[in-house]
């Protein structure tokens, strides 16, 4: 092949959740040029591709519109060619039922470069994630691996003889695929699992036996499952934790969560997915800290960061720093911007020996702390309106340097710390302004009503928050309506401010102005 080709890799997504990825599989996302995905990838392996990754959804579901396999090879050729790095991600591995014959052909006749990525199947997985074995010295010597998209093409007859059977894609032949085992001699007392969205927060388990199951489940939406059956199902009480899920009887129809006993407690927010609003570019920390405590995080930038238009402000300041007696930084990004224009001046920190500095939140302290410099006063509340109440000097005649955000903000500091007789001199430090567009993994997570809760750490986020969603979900009349049944977390009270005004409400406000208040809070709300 020729050195201005791109290369193909077709990828196992694995069962689901991104915990289950292979490490090879990671570092490839994280340097796709064009990700061509199917519709059971879940959308947080969406996140981990750069962010001018071109993403192609070109999955197949029953019943609905979908991208030829024909169309599909063309354009995996297609961007290859281009000389783009291409991830062909298909769930679980890309060789079990996963129509690669195919594209492999397409792309050896056009002379594309390609490697076969593996990834854990559904079909292993899943039985494992319910504590089913599919092996045992006993009852199960074998097993076999079927697809019962086509039930009627299937050698029933051999299959009922086998210990134990796992099924793909048979949510929707259910009945047949029990009628052909029952006619072939298999027992109807023969113990069956069902495992849908296996490997997710989403995951829910059924088990049964044949002659009942059809009873249990019906009217229920079985799709995407995996179906065991066999007599090592009846291991699974032996093998988990002591635990409760949707284990139906011969006489109930209702089903409940999945819930842990006290002695295998689920993480707090288990089962929660949560959307994280935050700036372009900044730390996951907060994110790390969700999925810790056991969420499904999608983070959603709403706020880009940038110079202001003009440094001639805050590089005049720099300049006459002699001239102030206190210095005031609220946020990190204040921070960042400042002593990048105390650098091209050509000082450093020595410059501001005989200044003081205050800040407001705990993580602008630490971004502080972090260039070997102690702030002399933080508010005990890390807001801004503790700053000018708890202020520990007579601001009488004091001149203050306040670089802040170009399109402003902060007006009632600047306000109380005016009246107290202080002179204070704002100067634009950094803009911020609403991103173009929603990542795709958000955007299918709003649509598709997954979201739990969503994060907003100030009033920036949820302002461009509000311009992103009215812009992009034009059915919506407002963001409001895109939240309903959504908890709305805000980070504190002139957050929870802004939320009220744009959404009418807010259902949960961190006791401790932090994003670690705010996780907290998190848990609060899902364990209360």
């Amino acid at each position: 092949m020729t050195n201005d080709r791109g290369k193909v890799y077709l990828v196992g997504a694995g069962p689901g959740d991104v915990a289950y990825l292979t490490v090879k599989a990671y570092n490839l996302l994280a340097t796709a040029e064009v990700l061509v995905y199917d519709a059971l990838v879940d959308a947080q392996l969406l996140q981990c591709v750069p962010d001018d990754c071109l993403k192609l959804d070109v999955g197949k579901r029953g019943g609905k519109p979908s991208t030829s396999q024909a169309q599909i090879n063309k354009l995996l050729v297609k961007h290859c060619l281009q000389g783009k790095q291409v991830i062909r991600l298909k769930s679980g591995d890309p060789l079990i039922f996963g129509r690669c014959t195919s594209e492999i052909e397409a792309l050896k006749a056009s002379g594309c470069d390609f490697e076969l990525v593996p990834g854990i199947s559904s079909a292993l997985a899943a039985p494992l994630l319910a504590g089913i074995p599919l092996t045992d010295p006993v009852l199960s010597r074998t097993f076999a691996v079927l697809t019962a998209h086509e039930p009627e093409v299937l050698d029933w007859e051999a299959l009922s003889r086998l210990e134990t059977l796992v099924i793909l894609m048979g949510g929707q032949h259910l009945a047949e695929i029990i009628d052909q085992l029952v006619r072939h001699g298999r027992s109807h007392l023969t113990p069956i699992a069902i495992i849908r969205w296996a490997g997710t927060p989403e995951q829910q388990i059924w088990t049964a036996q044949l002659g009942n199951i059809l009873e249990q489940t019906a009217g229920l939406s079985l799709s995407p499952a995996v179906i065991v059956i066999g007599e090592v199902v009846g291991l699974r009480k032996y093998l988990q934790p002591e635990k409760i899920d949707c284990q139906v009887s011969t006489t109930a129809k209702t089903f409940s969560p999945p819930v842990m006993s006290s002695n295998f407690p689920l993480s707090p927010l288990t089962g929660k997915m949560i959307l994280v609003t935050r700036s372009v570019g900044q730390s996951s920390q907060f994110s790390d800290r969700l999925i810790a405590s056991g969420a499904t995080v999608i983070e959603m930038p709403t706020l880009e960061i940038g110079p202001p238009s003009s440094w001639e402000a805050l590089d005049n300041a720099i300049a006459h720093l002699s001239d102030f007696d206190w210095l005031i930084l609220t946020s990190t990004n204040g921070i960042d911007y400042f002593f990048e224009r105390l650098i091209v001046q050509g000082k450093d920190s020595r410059a501001l020996a005989n200044i003081k500095i205050a800040v407001v939140g705990e993580k602008t302290a630490q971004s502080l702390k972090q260039r070997s410099l102690q702030p002399d006063f933080i508010p005990p509340n890390f807001v801004a309106d503790s700053l000018v109440e708890n202020f520990p000097d007579k601001l009488d005649g004091k001149k203050v340097l306040f670089p802040r955000v170009e399109s402003g903000g902060r007006e009632v500091l600047v306000k109380e710390l005016t009246l107290k007789g202080a002179n204070v001199i704002e100067v634009a430090a950094y803009q911020s302004c609403c991103p173009s567009s929603i990542p795709t993994a958000a955007k299918l997570a709003l649509q598709n009503r997954k979201v739990d809760a969503i994060t907003f750490a100030s009033s920036k986020t949820v302002q461009f928050f509000c311009q992103l969603t009215n812009s992009i979900f034009s059915n919506n009349s407002d963001a409001s309506q895109l939240l309903e049944g959504v908890c709305i977390a805000s980070i504190g009270p002139q957050t929870s401010k802004t939320c009220h005004d744009l959404f009418g409400r807010v259902d949960v406000e961190a006791e401790e102005y932090t994003l670690d208040g705010l996780a907290q809070a998190l848990i609060v709300w899902a364990t209360s």
